[in-house]
């Protein structure tokens, strides 16, 4: 079993939602991201596209660290942004955008 990345919002509730953040280490990043059918970075890409189907921003922002980590490009973020636009709606895709701009981009250039 794979031991969950490291994330401080996640400690933060732990001792409210102790059950969820269980849950969250042992079946979501123990099992769930451990299967073999799908790579880590498939793994990431689909788990981006989804955030941003259902407009998960908070989520979206450790999940597109994880998804460069695991090998996601740039380009490819930006390209699945837009192409969710015509079938998740525009307004969540601009709020990926400019979320993913931030993080990405100006971060990086130390903005």
């Amino acid at each position: 079993m794979a031991k969950a990345p490291p994330s401080a919002k996640r400690d933060r509730i732990k001792n409210f939602v102790p059950a969820l953040v269980q849950y969250t280490d042992d079946v979501v990043y123990g099992d769930l991201w451990e299967r073999p059918g799908l790579s880590k970075r498939d793994r990431s890409l689909v788990t981006v596209a989804a955030l941003i189907a259902t407009y998960r921003p908070e989520q979206l922002t450790s999940h597109l660290d994880r998804a460069i980590k695991n090998g996601v490009t740039r380009e490819e973020i930006a390209e699945v942004i837009t192409h969710l636009a015509f079938y998740a709606g525009w307004p969540s895709a601009m709020s990926a955008a400019q979320l993913a701009y931030t993080q990405l981009v100006e971060n990086e250039q130390g903005k």
